[in-house]
């Protein structure tokens, strides 16, 4: 049997995050869902770390304290925009995960992420990451209003400073059906308020 060397965007995410965060740090997931990510980052940071997990919907949340179980301890889950993320978190984080789109299995697609609230949850999570701290965004773009949202985040990573981040975009070429892509962000120096390139 052969080992899959190019693995899927879900994967890459989780390795990414798996490789920059250590126990007991807090973590962001800025997008809860059906707390798949809320679980991932809580077996990740272990009994002395933490995470906050974001959501406007109190279904998800629902879903994702059933989903962490045992573990629920070491999540608080918040029923706000991730754009807020700063009214909740001041401490330094090892990481952060975004899932964007619509929530799974919801019978409502129309609740979808926003462009302006996740480039603002980007800049406040970017003010707050560790130096050489991981970001990912796992970008959907198939669904109504996705592509303006795509067009707007990769315009915004487009801006950041080589020197203060450093940005990745993976992806499956040959797929069907608007399969999704990965970026990565890496913090590559301490700093608490992002600079863009046309602040050079």
């Amino acid at each position: 049997m052969t080992n899959i060397i190019l693995h899927r965007v879900l994967p890459i995410a989780k390795r990414l995050i798996s490789e920059r965060v250590m126990p007991g740090e807090t973590v962001v997931d800025a997008t809860a869902g059906n707390g798949n990510d809320t679980l991932f980052l809580a077996e990740l940071v272990g009994d002395t770390g933490h995470v906050v997990a974001f959501d406007i919907q109190q279904q998800a949340l629902e879903a994702t304290h059933a989903h962490l179980g045992s573990l629920a301890n070491r999540a608080t889950l918040v029923l706000d925009s991730h754009a807020n993320v700063r009214q909740y978190v001041t401490e330094e984080i090892g990481g952060a995960m975004f899932n964007l789109g619509y929530l799974p299995y919801s019978d409502d697609h129309s609740i979808i992420t926003k462009p302006s609230s996740t480039i603002a949850a980007l800049d406040a999570l970017l003010g707050l990451l560790k130096k050489t701290g991981i970001i990912t965004i796992t970008v959907y773009d198939g669904h109504e209003g996705g592509s303006e949202e795509r067009d707007a985040l990769l315009a915004y990573v487009s801006t950041l400073h080589q020197g203060d981040v450093h940005a990745i975009r993976y992806e499956l070429l040959n797929q069907r059906r608007n399969p999704p892509f990965l970026i990565g962000l890496e913090k590559m120096k301490d700093f608490t308020e992002v600079r863009k390139v046309s602040e050079e």
